[in-house]
């Protein structure tokens, strides 16, 4: 059992069970996201090809829709890219289509410079954004390489920050950083992403920091900032005339102890998010193919669009079972 210093200090919460409601509906659904059915539009037949370039400089033979097209069957079905092309040039031929099939040197070269059309929000409204992250390691040596002989160096990995809307479970910003990258110090560039307004604001105990409330403050004034304090934060010098929000979840955490925080102040939604990574690593996976930093954050762009068009076939409706 982890943490058994701990371990009469913490609460012992039963495990919970659910029951989804619209399981014909959710069944069909996650049968649909390994449907390889495809077909080509004429909008999309006509812009397959690039445009004439009007400026200096080589021409492209293919547009980025070909591109994006060809990025997303190779993170849907976690191909090479070399089985990449060979996917695309069988389906162009099964299709009957006269279209050229980019190589794989060229999905690589344009993946550098890609860009792939951020997500919108389908909520409606201010969006309630939970805010996390994840680790994604970096092709290298195999398992069985490893094992066998050993590494001279530590495995690398990357450190992917989202952004959920609570309401859709859609991810609407995603930032690729480095190992070290703070969790706080990727909030303004994930809301920056988001060009709806804010309604909260919901991250873990990383995202105490005076500069996460300052920046959702700037961005928009009446967003709820909910984030648990440190087991050694102390109220301000300006809690009893004028309390922050940090104030008040420390007055309510006194008052009502952290589950009857978590619940009064909507803390318990932050499960989503987890949910979520998990689905992403489990539907994409957990690895990076690319061996270059921006054509990783194309990497990462493309496998949030296709796991965002996965969710819009269906969701779990799910109850508690007393």
């Amino acid at each position: 059992m982890p943490f058994k210093a701990n371990a009469a200090r913490r609460y012992h919460i039963p495990k919970q069970r659910y029951r989804v409601t619209n399981w014909a509906e959710y069944d069909g659904a996650l049968r649909q996201r390994g449907s390889l059915t495809v077909w080509f539009t004429e909008e999309a037949i006509a812009a397959w090809r690039a445009e004439p370039r009007t400026t200096r400089g080589g021409q492209p033979h293919y547009s980025a829709l070909a591109i994006r097209t060809a990025l997303t069957l190779r993170a849907v079905f976690r191909l090479a890219l070399r089985q990449t092309e060979g996917l695309i040039g069988s389906i162009l031929r099964l299709l009957g289509l006269d279209l050229a099939v980019p190589d794989h040197s060229t999905l690589s070269r344009r993946a550098e410079t890609l860009e792939v059309p951020r997500p919108c929000s389908r909520s409606g409204g201010p969006v309630h954004l939970l805010v996390d992250s994840t680790g994604l390691r970096l092709c290298g040596p195999g398992e069985w390489l490893t094992e066998k002989h050993g590494t001279r160096r530590r495995r690398s990995w990357r450190k992917l920050h989202i952004g959920v809307d609570a309401e859709t479970g859609q991810i609407l910003a995603s930032e690729l950083t480095t190992s070290d990258g703070e969790e706080g110090s990727q909030v303004e560039p994930l809301l920056d992403q988001i060009p709806v307004p804010l309604a909260s604001l919901i991250g873990d105990g990383a995202y105490d920091q005076a500069s996460v409330y300052s920046i959702a403050a700037k961005r928009d004034p009446e967003a709820d900032v909910i984030v648990p304090p440190r087991s050694t934060a102390v109220p301000s010098d300006t809690a009893e005339t004028a309390p922050t929000q940090r104030d008040r979840h420390l007055q309510s955490i006194a008052e009502q102890g952290c589950r009857g925080w978590q619940k009064r102040s909507g803390y318990t939604r932050r499960a989503l998010v987890e949910a979520a990574i998990s689905r992403l690593k489990r539907v994409i996976g957990d690895a990076l193919r690319s061996r270059t930093d921006r054509r990783r954050a194309t990497e990462v762009a493309v496998a949030v669009q296709a796991l965002n068009r996965m969710l819009e076939f269906g969701r779990p409706k799910s109850v508690r079972i007393a």
